[in-house]
């Protein structure tokens, strides 16, 4: 097997791990994580703003 599929199936094993063993943890991670990316995409948009202005 190709080692970027062993790593790929390890870590989907994991994540599928701990989302069984620890839901209410992992919405929380969920809802971080969309955040973060939420508050990247606001200052992109700002600076593109800032740019064109």
């Amino acid at each position: 097997m190709d080692i970027k599929k062993v790593i790929l199936v390890s870590l989907s094993i994991f994540v599928a791990y701990t989302i069984i063993t620890s839901p209410d943890r992992s919405a929380e991670l969920v809802g971080v994580g969309f955040e973060g990316i939420s508050n990247a995409a606001k200052g992109i948009g700002e600076f593109m703003t800032e740019l064109v202005n």
